[in-house]
């Protein structure tokens, strides 16, 4: 079975009759049971918190519903424990009858949370871009697909969460347009994951002086080049060594993927290199991009995210799903 599922797929890449869905997901810190993969005193297997096998069975049910309800061909994963704990997803997705075949976890070093990817289309390599030697830092997941003949980039990103200023996040991005610069321009590229930055931080970020320690500089927008580029993908005019984020093709209003204290920002996002929109060989499908917004991720006007009790031992209640929403972007293989 396994062999005609990739068999009608090549098949449909070679007659140019293919759509390639992709995905991102910070899924909110799926840990194993094994004793010495947890970071974080909650998830401490087994103990007060109930991080247990009957919790860690509804969060990997809760998680896989909801990458089986997006079925992408490709969906990058921030916030994975361990190799174990990716592993443990990808078998509950195959029980629900979605099979990824190829996958990928960054955890070359150590941190408490790390990227990864599940794929259906086999990729060329994988590897982790190191950020510094810190663990402040959580590695970059590189990817390369060879796709009718066509080299497609991906990186999957997690950035420094708002705990700490901007700086941190620039550290990043500077190590991400190296390794881009060295690959170059103009090949087919994608960064996406949870940058921790809205599609445009340099506007939210301006008067918080917890986080603007670069006075207005930020690394989504200016390291990343995202600045010059802010209309509709099919209005967008080619800007060389620019980076065009996915947000700008959708209404405003459904430009989000996390909710904080009501107000609703952009975390996730996924960036194209501009010859994902020259129409040729592999390209972005207009108006393609949206959060995966169904209704059993809210609970009220919140994001429904994973549960836990508030108190000195937080317990987990067994409910819930993750703190972000997914995003999904469709291109089209010519």
């Amino acid at each position: 079975m396994k062999f005609f599922t990739l068999l009608f797929l090549f098949v449909s890449l070679a007659c140019g009759d293919k759509t390639l869905s992709i995905a991102t997901y910070n899924i909110e810190n799926l840990f194993d049971l094994n004793k010495g993969d947890y970071r974080y005193k909650e998830y401490k297997p087994n103990g007060k918190s109930l991080w247990n096998k009957k919790n860690y069975k509804i969060k990997l049910d809760n998680i896989s519903k909801v990458i089986k309800d997006i079925d992408a061909d490709i969906i990058a994963l921030q916030e994975i424990g361990s190799i174990q704990a990716l592993k443990d997803l990808r078998f509950r997705l195959k029980q629900k009858g979605l099979y990824y075949q190829y996958y990928k976890i960054a955890d070359k070093k150590p941190t408490a949370t790390k990227v990864a990817i599940l794929s259906k289309i086999p990729f060329s390599y994988s590897k982790d871009l190191s950020v510094t030697y810190s663990y402040k830092y959580r590695n970059i997941l590189e990817i390369k697909f060879k796709i009718n003949s066509q080299d497609l980039y991906l990186f999957v990103n997690h950035w420094k969460s708002k705990a700490g200023p901007e700086s941190m996040r620039i550290v990043s991005a500077k190590k991400l347009m190296q390794r881009v610069s060295n690959i170059g321009y103009e090949k087919n590229i994608i960064l996406l994951g949870d940058f921790n930055s809205d599609y445009e931080e340099y506007i939210r970020f301006k008067r918080k002086r917890k986080h603007n320690d670069t006075n207005g500089k930020t690394g989504i927008n200016h390291i990343l080049k995202t600045l010059k580029q802010t209309t509709k993908a099919n209005q967008t005019k080619y800007t060389k060594n620019n980076f065009y984020n996915l947000w700008y093709d959708t209404n405003k209003e459904n430009r989000y993927s996390y909710i904080y204290r009501g107000k609703k920002e952009a975390l996730d996002n996924i960036l194209i290199s501009q010859s994902l929109l020259d129409n040729k060989n592999i390209s972005y499908i207009n108006n393609s991009i949206s959060n995966f917004s169904k209704s059993y991720l809210f609970k009220k006007k919140n994001i429904y995210r994973w549960q836990t009790t508030r108190g000195k031992v937080r317990k987990h209640k067994g409910k819930g799903y993750s703190d972000h929403l997914p995003v999904i972007a469709k291109f089209y293989i010519k």
